[in-house]
């Protein structure tokens, strides 16, 4: 069968833009996309999106954004996976270009979470877990991983400072990305003395709420692919070498073991095995890390790094440049932004962009293979995606 490859990508800063609409966010990305893929046009529009429904009081979000790109006709939908969205969305459009359905995709995120205050955005980022069990109780997003915070502090002797490490390397990071929400160095000092928002977890501690917009453009075949880079100038096709959703229970309280992220671990062996590539092998990684211990978690939980060993290593320095693999040179959610619809396509633009050598922040040292992570609620779905480097 035809390969897939990425031809094009295209971002918007993350910010809170309050005089901006959730469309002319996406417009800029598409056109961004197609731009970067020659005006190469998409034939079909996947969008990955959380929360139009709650805060734009907006379905039909796919016909939207086709309408508002000048793309009127076209297939187009939206998919829904809560913070996994993007990653959900990539997904069905690798599978519409892979199947041969449409032979140019732009699958893309988008969100904006500032259409209304912080306590509302909560209440409807909290809709991840489960509403009978855990919402009607009380229970917030933020308040869940607080609890898996603790479990994990306690059951692996981590303080929070040792923790603390990981949003101190995210801004550094983000620091040299132009497309940031948080683009600046902090200290440990200043994370330890940020506010509590849910014991142990600090402001600093989380991804901020930020609007953005990200597209990437799929094609069907490798002539098709050479014929785009030649056309634009690229000597490096990008090749979707593998994908996978896989997912665990909405409430924690049926999980199998707290602290282990089954959808994660299921989805990158099955992205990994579809790419034929072991996790030892990949050069370069953007993980989800909504907050510091996801982030610890999910490198564990991708096969990088033994159960309970990431914050010790993480410290010591390792998954920095130089390493393998290397991680969330964006700045990761935490830093970068969590526009969450779109996160997934970010990390994916992000890691096309390692790939191509043309990431115009912290750069990656020449990676051959890439994956990303996107997850929904905690980690109740995880896409994952490999990315190859063909010469």
């Amino acid at each position: 069968m035809e390969k897939v490859f990425i031809v094009g990508v295209g971002l918007t800063k993350i910010g809170r833009f309050y005089n901006r609409s959730a469309a002319s966010l996406f417009r800029e990305a598409l056109e961004r996309a197609v731009s970067d893929a020659g005006g190469l046009k998409p034939r079909a529009l996947v969008v990955g999106n959380m929360t139009s429904s709650v805060l734009m009081q907006q379905d039909s979000l796919g016909a939207l954004l086709a309408d508002h790109s000048g793309l009127r006709g076209i297939p187009a939908f939206k998919v829904e996976a809560a913070c996994g969205s993007g990653g959900a969305a990539f997904y069905s459009g690798y599978s519409l270009v892979k199947s041969g359905l449409a032979d140019v995709v732009a699958v893309g995120g988008v969100e904006k979470l500032t259409e209304a205050n912080t306590p509302v955005v909560t209440r409807a980022l909290a809709q991840a877990a489960d509403a009978d069990f855990e919402v009607f109780y009380g229970a917030t997003f933020t308040g869940l991983n607080a609890m898996l915070a603790r479990l994990y502090m306690e059951k692996f002797g981590y303080t929070e400072e040792d923790l603390s490490y990981w949003p101190l390397r995210m801004h550094e990071y983000a620091s040299h990305n132009p497309y940031a929400q948080l683009p600046k160095k902090t200290s440990l000092k200043e994370i330890l003395e940020s506010p509590v928002i849910a014991e142990p977890i600090r402001l600093f501690h989380a991804a901020p709420i930020g609007d953005g917009a990200a597209v990437v453009l799929l094609v069907r075949g490798e002539e098709k692919a050479r014929e785009i880079a030649r056309q634009t100038g690229k000597d490096v096709l990008v090749e979707v070498a593998g994908v996978a959703l896989a997912t665990d229970s909405v409430d924690l309280a049926s999980r199998n073991d707290l602290l282990t992220l089954e959808s994660t671990v299921k989805a990158s062996r099955a992205a990994l095995e579809m790419a034929g590539v072991e996790a030892g092998k990949v050069d370069y990684v953007e993980l989800h890390d909504a907050f510091h211990v996801t982030g610890f978690a999910s490198l564990e939980d991708l096969g990088f790094a033994p159960k309970g060993e990431a914050p010790r290593l993480w410290k010591e320095g390792r998954f920095g440049k130089g390493d393998k693999p290397e991680v969330n040179f964006s700045g990761g959610l935490k830093a970068r932004g969590h526009p969450v619809g779109a996160t997934g396509i970010y990390q994916i633009a992000e890691a096309a962009m390692q790939l191509r050598g043309d990431f115009p922040g912290f750069k990656a040292s020449s990676p051959e293979t890439a994956l990303t992570h996107n997850i929904g609620g905690i980690s109740t779905i995880a896409a994952v995606t490999v990315l190859r480097r063909v010469k």
